[in-house]
């Protein structure tokens, strides 16, 4: 685990408590109570906070003041902490001495790449699916936001601890692959949107144009290990369906890898029925008398496990609602070995997760209640001159992923995705994403950064020294408002990282470096870094790279770059 500042002082309150028991000052049989370490909003009160002696106060008879002057009394000495003060009602504010926060910055250095990364040695696994596109057409940019997300919630993840498994799940069976057969053999056929004979759900998009004209002039396609080749016959409605969903995977996979994601499994939902999981699923429940027949459909008590109502399973002729499949999918999940499941999924989607969780607690396979953890992003509006965008060229109703990535550029892109929280509307603006100025946040945390490297390069350019270890050695002026700032904001990182992983919000990684990158310029506006002094010149150059590498870090979590020059 990568300690933070802050696991220096619960330990210590826990050792006043104890003390307190000791002395008759509480009662022997008191329990600690949960009290909390914090960061106080208003950092001139000091660098943390704890509201221990207000929850002990009760217990021992006296008023929180006095409960906090016992406190303070009983607290151990510790070269870590400068001063305990009294505030308000009788929270304790601690501030740390200069050794700690020398020892902080000594830990970015020394740690380097695993700094703020909190390994736990265990092997549990997580799965976390995200995008799982219907191959029905391009990515638009939706898809795109959840991609952004289930990616960086998988290296949040993995940065915790986790043995992180990235899935996609193609829904490559259903209505929707149907009339993406018949749109793909209409357009081989000659036929276009507002003809006649033109399927009335069929996919208008130029790229249904793309995909017949290729499996007519017979080319292949390889997913997963397996090839494809189109023919010159229109006729053959399943050829032209097993082609059509294999060129659209593709795409979707060669622009998802562009945008920086990857996945680790790729689960088809035709295979759910290919091996017959659903029917064995649907099996299961009726076993368990968890259903009933009424109108001539199989329905599920899932108002037992906390659902509004009953749900139909198998419709009166004899097809199952969409749910269903989704219930095997995340029995596999869980027969995987899958410790934790977590989808990423549109918030249109939220009126389907209670029957799903349902399904899976009817199965009674020991599957915990909150299995699986959904995360929900809401949509997303691209704007570009004040103005909505709205429509593609090739994809016919919605802007593709693949022309804002081109527009804004994968860095932007991916930041501008994941920067607010997955539930909130998202407003996009190319304009702002494209400009290389300080209002634009990507662009102000690459340039801290790449401000950082280029003092490295000045450094040899003047034939200057460095040395870090007489850097790290050379006092710290606490009372430089600025530089606190930096060192306060530095050791904020691994606790940052905890919070992203243990709410499954990445966005908090993307405001850490906002902050710490706007902390370090104030400093670097304030302060010449290359100076004629070597005392001053290391401990500032030893300030800034540790600002360096955290960037660096931070950038990798989000899959932004972190670049030496701009």
């Amino acid at each position: 685990m990568n300690p933070s500042l802050r696991d220096l002082i619960a330990p210590l309150v826990e050792q006043a408590i104890a003390t307190l028991r000791s002395q008759g000052v509480l009662p022997a049989d008191l329990a600690t109570p949960a009290f909390v370490v914090e960061r106080p909003k208003d950092r001139s009160h000091g660098d943390f906070s704890t509201n221990a002696a207000m929850l002990l106060a009760r217990p021992a008879q006296s008023n929180p003041r006095a409960m906090a002057q016992a406190l303070v009394d009983a607290l151990p000495a510790n070269d870590a902490v400068a001063a305990v003060e009294i505030a308000g009602p009788g929270f304790l504010n601690f501030r740390l001495a200069p050794a700690a926060w020398a020892a902080q910055l000594l830990a970015v250095h020394a740690q380097g790449d695993a700094y703020g990364r909190n390994e736990s040695g265990g092997t549990r696994t997580a799965g976390i699916e995200y995008v799982s596109a219907n191959p029905t057409g391009p990515l638009h940019v939706g898809h795109g936001r959840a991609a952004v997300i289930g990616d960086c919630i998988a290296r949040v993840l993995d940065a915790n601890g986790w043995l992180v498994k990235r899935e996609f799940y193609y829904n490559d069976a259903g209505v929707q692959i149907e009339n993406l057969a018949r749109s793909t053999q209409a357009r081989a056929r000659g036929l276009a949107p507002g003809d006649a004979d033109w399927p009335a759900d069929a996919y208008n998009g130029d790229y249904i144009a793309e995909v017949a004209r290729a499996y007519l002039d017979g080319a292949t396609v390889e997913v997963d290990g397996v090839v494809v080749a189109g023919t010159p016959d229109a006729d053959d409605l399943d050829a032209i369906r097993r082609f059509a969903v294999a060129w659209l995977r593709r795409e979707q996979n060669v622009d998802l890898a562009a945008f920086g994601v990857g996945f680790d499994v790729y689960f088809l939902e035709s295979a759910l029925y290919a091996h017959g999981k659903v029917e064995e699923t649907v099996g299961v429940l009726v076993a368990n008398g968890h259903t009933y027949e009424d109108g001539g459909a199989l329905w599920l008590r899932t108002t037992a496990f906390g659902d509004d109502k009953d749900r139909v399973m198998r419709k009166s002729d004899g097809t199952y609602t969409y749910f269903v499949p989704d219930v095997a999918y995340h029995l596999s999940k869980w027969q995987r070995g899958y410790v934790r499941a977590i989808t990423e999924l549109g918030a249109d989607h939220h009126g389907s997760l209670a029957r799903v969780k349902a399904g899976l607690q009817a199965l009674d396979v020991g599957i915990p209640p909150g299995y699986p953890e959904y995360v929900l992003h809401q949509m997303v509006t691209v704007m570009r001159g004040g103005e909505e965008v709205k429509l593609s060229k090739r994809a016919g109703s919605y802007l593709t992923l693949r022309e804002l990535v081109d527009e804004a550029g994968r860095d932007a892109t991916r930041w501008f995705l994941v920067a607010r929280k997955p539930d909130s509307q998202l407003v996009f603006d190319i304009d702002l994403a494209r400009s290389q100025s300080l209002d634009n946040p990507v662009y102000y945390v690459q340039l801290s950064h790449a401000r950082i490297c280029g003092l490295q390069r000045q450094l040899a350019e003047r034939g200057l020294m460095f040395d870090l270890q007489n850097g790290l050695a050379q006092p710290l002026d606490l009372a430089d408002v600025a530089l606190r700032d930096v060192l306060i904001d530095l050791s904020r990182w691994p606790e940052t990282v905890a919070a992203a992983g243990a709410q499954l919000e990445p966005h908090l990684v993307a405001t850490y470096l906002l902050e710490l990158a706007q902390a370090f310029q104030t400093y670097y506006n304030d302060h010449q870094f290359l100076v004629d002094d070597g005392d001053v010149r290391d401990a500032r150059l030893a300030l800034a790279t540790a600002v360096g590498q955290v960037l660096r870090n931070g950038l990798t979590l989000l899959g932004v770059q972190a670049p030496e020059t701009m």
